[in-house]
């Protein structure tokens, strides 16, 4: 299981390999640009966290 200290790094990661459009929608206010981006930075975190757990398991 990740510490706290390990997902907070992890999110930090993803967030600074985040495409400029998402980093962009997320502050619109057209909700369903935020919307997308959100649900794509949520896709990347969760991505993130599985491939993470993988390798954890593999070892």
């Amino acid at each position: 299981m990740m510490t706290q200290e390990e997902l907070s790094g992890l999110i930090g990661t993803v967030l600074s390999r985040a495409p400029q459009w998402v980093r962009h929608d997320l502050s619109s206010s057209d909700p369903s640009l935020r919307s997308r981006a959100e649900e794509t930075l949520a896709a990347m975190i969760a991505a993130g966290i599985s491939a993470d757990l993988a390798v954890d398991h593999a070892d």
